[in-house]
């Protein structure tokens, strides 16, 4: 067994293949959490490799540490902070200047560094060749040439990591070398800075009142305070003495803005691309041949003014298709495990309050929300494909035009395609927005994505009231109603709630690539293993406690047990507070029942599924007796006899469950990432008086023709 642990840190542009790389290092063996304080990823591995335990933090994707975005701010600070012992630069070599941006940066942090040109293959396709020794003495850190979606490289990776470790690699440190002004100015900064750490040592070693050594490297600090950082900033003025460092600030930024005739943060960025077109013109050539790519070729299909958006609509309903059609079997699989489970507990428990609370709160509640576990997999799989292969990006592209006219641009589009997995990370994805205005509209309208939590309400009321071949097109009018009410509630926010022009922004289209079979399994086991989290731990407790409100009170006020199962449940807590919302859901064709089953979603959508499970099997004594299993078409014929439900009353159902409040969680999220009740009160406030307003006119205008 090792018995030597050490720490690597992925850092690298979005699109650079880090995480796939990610997954080729750790494999199976990483878990996902959460920053403390913030809502940024965490994702972490572990890997085996001479004698080391080694774990793996994968960053957040960024272009820069300037920390203009929470990714930003949170890779900086775990290089800073957790200083991990190597941190692997990822870098697209068919990128290879905008990539290196990030890679001075992290020079300029003092980082032990590997440099990892990932995509050598596609980068020689182009006509690049990099001659990499005399690009690792340029830059000065080693660098290691790989193929992530080959998994080609990935061991070299890992020597070179422990080669850097334990000092095997001597190379000339290099790092950004600016306009002399700029030097001057930093030299005069950093003996400020230095100056002011003396005197805080010894107070701090005398009076023990400051414990605020810092931990950056000062040139790099002096780098932050000419570009205006707004995090470094604040943490110098927490120190005793700021004052006179500030006025240095000052004066090196108004000198070198009278000298050179730019803002200072300008300069500096200069200065890097300057550092960077440099090594690359000594290190980089290019055979000089112009053939059009395969992205190039595609694109002109998939992007073609004409085509472009019914391709996309063609995709997505495509892959409602098949979500539903492949997920099928599986579905009847895991119904008939579960259905056999009821019965073997059934048999081998005497009738009474725990049999039904096993069988019809446990197994009847769970196993109606994890018969929807493989449409989670197909939808999870399909999204993975589609990001891994380029074609998200290129969907966000399409509908900038639309995003423009309703005041958002084609960014705002890509947390929102997120949503299609779940809301939760799609709203945490809007941290990429700069402008706060749009950052907040996409937060308030992403939840009108159809998350995965909904697929499976959808699924149980199109298989129990709809025929199979129209299934694919009922359940994309839903997403795409999703889509459309999105966009109608950003113009209202854009026009009146908070008006202000989007900002111009260049979106980054990267090249397509075939993903690995493995990568895309491993996205989609993520996902798929929250969800089932979720139901072994939220649903479990949601189904108990709707089991709990459905069963008591056992006896009426005299004392006497209830005639039949149907007036037990009406008499229930449950049914209590079903009728005392029923008037407010009447005029949307709902009862008392379906309102106990949209409230119990509050906490998570998936509980409106067992709900309703646990509704119509209660109500029905010898499925109790049995410990039957409620399959779609049995919900749907005890659906029609006790609620009156029809295919149009389904239809307004699922549009209910669409647009009202977001889950629990995703308030939660929200409440954090805009740092108070305001926004989620309002979002929830606002999505459910929208949905049975909505509601309200579909159903009352199917009633005017019939359909009702």
């Amino acid at each position: 067994m090792p018995n030597k642990t050490i720490t690597i840190a992925l850092a690298g542009n979005p699109n650079s293949g880090k995480t796939t790389i990610f997954n080729n290092l750790t494999g199976a063996r990483q878990h996902v959490g959460n920053y403390p304080g913030v809502t940024v990823e965490r994702k972490e591995g572990r890997v085996i490799y001479g004698g080391y335990d080694i774990k793996v933090i994968d960053l957040p994707g960024t272009y820069s540490l300037t920390a203009y975005s929470p990714d930003e701010l949170v890779a900086r600070n775990v290089l800073i902070e957790e200083k991990p012992d190597v941190v692997v630069n990822i870098v697209d070599a068919s990128n290879l200047e905008r990539n290196l941006y990030l890679t001075t940066q992290l020079k300029e942090l003092e980082v032990p560094l590997v440099l990892v040109l990932n995509m050598m293959d596609i980068a020689e396709k182009s006509g690049m060749k990099i001659d990499i020794n005399l690009l690792s003495q340029l830059l000065g850190a080693p660098i290691v040439t790989v193929i992530g979606t080959k998994n080609q490289g990935t061991v070299d990776i890992l020597k070179a990591v422990l080669d850097t470790y334990e000092g095997r690699i001597k190379l000339t440190s290099r790092t950004v070398r600016y306009h002399h002004e700029v030097e001057d100015e930093l030299t005069v900064l950093q003996n400020t800075l230095a100056d002011q750490v003396v005197k805080m040592k010894v107070a701090a070693g005398t009076a023990g009142s400051y414990m605020v050594q810092p931990s950056y490297p000062l040139r790099w600090v002096a780098v932050k305070l000419l570009e205006n950082d707004r995090e470094i900033i604040n943490k110098v003025n927490s120190w005793p003495g700021s004052d006179k460092i500030m006025a240095a600030v000052k004066k090196s930024r108004d000198r070198i803005r009278e000298i050179l005739q730019d803002d200072p943060e300008l300069v500096v960025v200069d200065g890097r691309y300057g550092f960077i077109r440099g090594a690359c013109q000594e290190a980089v050539t290019f055979s000089g041949t112009n053939q059009i790519t395969t992205t190039e070729i595609i694109d002109k299909v998939l992007l073609n003014r004409v085509l472009a958006l019914p391709i996309f609509l063609g995709i997505m309903w495509l892959l409602f298709q098949l979500t539903f059609t492949l997920g099928a079997p599986p579905m009847e699989w895991i119904e008939a495990g579960f259905a056999a489970l009821g019965e073997w507990v059934s048999s081998h428990m005497p009738e009474g309050l725990l049999q039904s609370l096993i069988v019809d709160g446990i197994i009847g509640g769970v196993g109606g929300v994890v018969v929807f576990l493989p449409n989670i997999m197909l939808l999870f799989l399909g999204i993975a494909f589609l990001e891994a292969t380029g074609y998200m990006a290129r969907a966000a592209f399409v509908m900038d035009k639309i995003m423009h006219r309703v005041g958002l641009h084609g960014k705002s589009f890509v947390p929102m395609l997120t949503g299609f997995g779940c809301n939760i990370p799609a709203i945490m994805a809007t941290r990429t927005l700069e402008n706060p205005r749009d950052r907040l509209v996409t937060m308030l309208v992403t939840p009108f994505m159809s998350c995965g939590a909904r697929l499976p309400v959808y699924s149980l009321l199109i298989a129990a009231f709809f025929a199979p071949e129209v299934a694919g097109n009922v359940l994309f009018s839903i997403y795409l109603i999703g889509i459309l009410m999105a966009m109608l509630m950003a113009k209202v926010f854009k026009t009146w709630l908070v008006p202000g022009e989007s900002e111009p922004f260049v979106m980054e289209l990267p090249i397509y690539r075939m993903p690995t079979l493995k990568n895309l399994l491993i996205h989609m086991w993520e996902r798929a293993w929250l969800y089932l989290k979720k139901a072994g731990t939220i649903i479990l407790a949601a189904s108990i406690l709707i089991w709990g409100l459905f069963t008591f009170p056992t006896v009426d006020e005299n004392g006497q047990p209830y005639a039949n199962a149907i007036q037990q449940m009406e008499e229930s807590y449950a049914g209590q507070i079903g009728k005392a919302i029923e008037p407010v859901l009447a005029p949307l064709g709902f009862d008392w029942q379906t309102g106990i089953a949209l409230v119990a979603g509050f906490a998570a959508k998936e509980v409106v599924v067992s709900t309703l499970g646990t509704l119509y099997s209660i109500g029905d004594e010898e499925a109790l007796a049995e410990g039957e299993a409620t399959a779609a078409k049995d919900f749907a014929q005890r659906a029609r006899e006790q609620s009156g439900f029809t295919p149009f009353t389904a239809y307004i159902l699922m549009l209910f469950t669409l647009l009202y409040s977001p889950c629990v969680a995703a308030i939660a999220v929200i409440k954090r990432e805009t740092n108070g009740w305001k926004w989620p009160l309002f979002t929830m406030a606002y999505t459910t008086a929208l949905a049975w307003i909505v509601c309200f006119l579909v159903y009352q205008g199917g009633r005017l023709v019939g359909l009702a």
